[in-house]
């Protein structure tokens, strides 16, 4: 029988600013925020609207019921794109949003068993390059491979190659746009550390990125596309979105593009065998009791769980399980919330020939219609 690879991916995980301070070890709540000056009036925005947050939690607790999900898939290679700084560092960049996790609480990424953090986006320098070394020496140390940021451009712009069975391995690279808010200033150089930020969208860039991978692809190796691209709200995808990505699948050989940056999830496209993920949407963030674009439901959010066939990598199948953020923890969507998800999902992705159903056991299922 051939062995199948399972992923899990998600979009944004922002363990900073609330989520921080009710952790075992929470970091100084001070914020540079226009209207909120402390990180500890996200949790009280949060109790007001769903009741009493216990505090501390364990590591496992903001994962809430997705472990059990986590457990019953049993994904070979867990991936998230990790929005906050894992640092101590008060070099705040004035941005008005900020976000840390206090690197003591960095058993809150190994609780979930994550391989790899995706760092290629518009937080991860939220308190400087300082803070950047940080994270990125704290994950390490952790034993988390990460992608998208480093030293210097070479670092930035590598792979992270995680082995899987067989000799095998999934291997991430990870890119930034500056449609996302990350600053062109970010950007790694040769003698700087930062992002890997993409100057564009164009044929050119995806030669560029289509002979790394050549370099460093093996037999067998299932290649992932991470992208922090887009605004934060809305379901459009520009044509230049689309374009790339089917160029990452055609040009750069890639068997998934793993799309973030909006607080809500947006189409999804089956393309050649290959899953595209325009936006997986927020899977933790602090935001209860923030009012507006209630109409997104930014509360609901999903787990990605595609499978692919171990001897050619191709899609076998693309689940995605359905969760709501309570009191900063993940429990399983109600039978209304993942319809909801699911009528939403099929609507926008419908018009790249997809479509999103429910499965009987309550998570979703993606395929060409």
């Amino acid at each position: 029988m051939t062995e199948t690879t399972t992923l899990f991916l998600c979009g944004d995980v922002m363990l900073g600013r609330g989520v921080d301070q009710i952790l075992p070890h929470p970091g100084e709540p001070h914020l540079h925020e226009q209207y909120v000056s402390s990180a500890r009036d996200y949790v009280a925005l949060a109790e007001r609207i769903n009741g009493p947050i216990p505090r501390p939690v364990d590591f496992t607790y903001v994962w809430g019921d997705a472990l059990a999900e986590l457990r019953r898939a049993k994904p070979q290679v867990r991936i998230i794109n990790l929005e906050t700084s894992v640092t101590t560092s008060r070099d705040h960049q004035p941005k008005g949003i900020n976000y840390k996790m206090n690197p003591a609480n960095i058993g809150c990424l190994t609780a979930a068993g994550v391989d790899c953090c995706v760092l290629a986006n518009n937080h991860v320098l939220d308190f400087g390059r300082s803070g950047l070394l940080e994270t990125l020496e704290t994950l390490k140390n952790a034993g988390i491979s990460s992608a998208g940021a480093g030293h210097d451009t070479a670092e930035a712009q590598a792979a992270a190659a995680i082995p899987t069975t067989g000799g095998k391995r999934v291997v991430v690279f990870a890119f930034g746009c500056a449609s996302s808010g990350i600053s062109p200033a970010w950007a790694a150089d040769s003698e700087t550390p930062g992002v890997n930020l993409l100057r564009d969208l164009s044929v050119r860039t995806v030669s560029t990125i289509a002979d790394r991978v050549k370099a460093l692809r093996q037999p067998d190796d299932l290649l992932v596309a991470s992208i922090h691209w887009g605004g934060n709200w809305g379901y459009s995808i520009g044509r230049d979105e689309v374009r790339f990505a089917h160029a990452l699948v055609d040009d750069a050989g890639f068997d998934v593009v793993h799309g973030h940056s909006s607080h809500h999830p947006k189409a999804i496209e089956i393309y050649r065998g290959r899953p595209i993920l325009y936006g997986c949407g927020d899977f933790i963030n602090d935001y209860e009791g923030i009012a507006g674009y209630e109409e997104f439901r930014s509360e609901l959010t999903l787990m990605y769980l595609p499978q692919f066939d171990g001897a050619g990598g191709g899609l076998i199948e693309l689940r995605l399980a359905p969760f709501r953020i309570s009191r900063f923890r993940l429990q399983r969507a109600s039978r209304e919330e993942a319809a909801w998800l699911c009528d939403t999902l099929d609507r926008e992705s419908a018009k790249f020939g997809t479509g999103v159903s429910v499965k009987g056991d309550g998570s979703l299922l993606a395929q060409r219609r």
